[in-house]
């Protein structure tokens, strides 16, 4: 039987955001139909709240700032659109009985494409699911798989809750699909994406995660046996790779990032808040620019620091740039305020996976993302609800119950 919320599910996955203008997805333009089925299930109004919260900005902007007016109506619109898709998202997660279920198919549809993807590397047609970028002047370009998404960046940001899923499951054996197939299936869009923003704050994440939680991972053979693995294999491929492969495009990005060569990511990180400094000296530090000034406000100051001369749209490409460029530092202050206030009050510590998605994404919010991005969104959502009891973190009494009643496989 078709689960009914798979669906918009593939939809939000593999065609959000095909044929849309940047910004714009299937699932925002669903919002409204969303909204009446939130009412119905939850019989509570959502978005009122919201716009309570953001009136004091909208009245900033339009009156002391004075934002273009358009622009700002659409660019707000569009901001609500996203929020009423958030609500659809905690939904789903409050009344779905079977979101494995949903999870693992969209795994294993994501792994054909990536298997299909391959081939169409090496024909003329690659630009359909490959996104090919100069990351360093002087040289050649390189292709990253992105599939039907924005660009890779954002594909691998998509995939997160997936990958931290299945890969708990793997490490405390409650996986359903053979393990070898399974880690196939969760690390190779990674490689093939080459996104070492990503990769990056899943790896801190990762070891954060473990020393916040040292004795109970550590006391997992599984879990034990996974770092000693992982720690020897990469040794293993860094002398291999320095000894015979020293030109590679591991360490020629990696050294492209430190020297500050790497076009992707300097764009994410030190240029968006040199950038978003310099914007909001044109206007109000304390409460930014406004929703949509950025194309405006900001195009001659973009334009000038890359000396763009051609026509497109300029944007921020990093969440906490792009809100401190938006909502000053009033706007930045209380978004952080707010995650650090539902970590405390959800007691994200005490799920594995929460854990792990909150640390991922506290982290990535400072070097990419934009404000109007489902993605993110979706992974603070998964972060602050407590759904995933099979990844909390058990005391020693919960171990040794589940472990008499046969719940937990040591």
């Amino acid at each position: 039987m078709l689960n009914k919320y798979l669906p918009v599910a593939y939809i939000y996955f593999f065609i959000n955001a095909v044929a849309l203008p940047f910004g714009l997805t299937y699932t925002a333009l669903l919002a409204p139909v969303f909204y009446v089925w939130i009412l119905l299930v939850r019989k509570k109004e959502v978005l009122l709240p919201f716009i309570i919260i953001l009136f004091p900005f909208i009245f900033i902007h339009l009156t002391i700032v004075e934002s273009e007016i358009k622009t700002y109506a659409v660019s707000l619109i569009n901001l609500l659109l996203v929020y009423i898709s958030c609500q659809a998202v905690y939904t789903f997660l409050l009344y779905c009985n079977d979101i494995e279920k949903i999870f693992r198919r969209i795994v294993i549809i994501n792994f054909i494409a990536c298997l299909l993807a391959i081939p169409l590397y090496f024909t003329p047609w690659f630009f359909i699911v490959w996104d090919e970028q100069v990351l360093r002047a002087g040289v050649g370009p390189i292709r990253r798989l992105k599939l039907l998404t924005y660009e890779p960046s954002y594909y691998a940001l998509l995939f997160i809750p997936f990958f931290f899923y299945f890969l708990l499951q793997f490490l405390f054996r409650q996986n359903k699909i053979h393990g070898g197939l399974l880690l196939l299936m969760l690390f190779l869009p990674y490689l093939l994406s080459f996104s070492l923003g990503v990769m990056g704050a899943i790896v801190v994440a990762g070891v954060i995660t473990w020393f916040i939680h040292f004795r109970k991972l550590t006391a997992k053979r599984r879990i034990a046996n996974a770092i000693i693995t992982g720690c020897v294999t990469s040794v293993s491929a860094l002398v291999v790779l320095m000894l015979f492969f020293r030109q590679n495009p591991v360490f020629a990005r990696i050294g492209n990032i430190f020297s500050g060569e790497d076009n992707s990511a300097k764009g994410r990180t030190v240029d968006a808040y040199l950038i978003a400094n310099k914007i909001l000296q044109e206007k109000n530090e304390y409460f930014g620019i406004g929703l949509g000034q950025i194309k405006i406000a900001g195009d001659d100051i973009i334009r000038n620091y890359y000396l763009y001369n051609m026509d497109i749209v300029v944007s921020i490409p990093n969440a906490a740039a792009e809100t401190l460029a938006i909502f000053g530092w009033v706007g930045l202050t209380l978004r952080i305020a707010i995650e650090l206030f539902l970590f405390v009050y959800t007691r994200v510590w005490t799920n594995y996976y929460r854990l792990l998605l909150f640390i991922f994404i506290f982290i990535y919010q400072f070097t990419g993302s934009f404000i109007t991005n489902l993605a993110e969104y979706v992974i603070w959502i998964l972060a602050f609800t407590n759904v995933f009891s099979q990844f909390n973190v058990k005391s020693k009494n919960e171990t040794w119950e589940a472990t008499l009643t046969g719940q937990v496989r040591v």
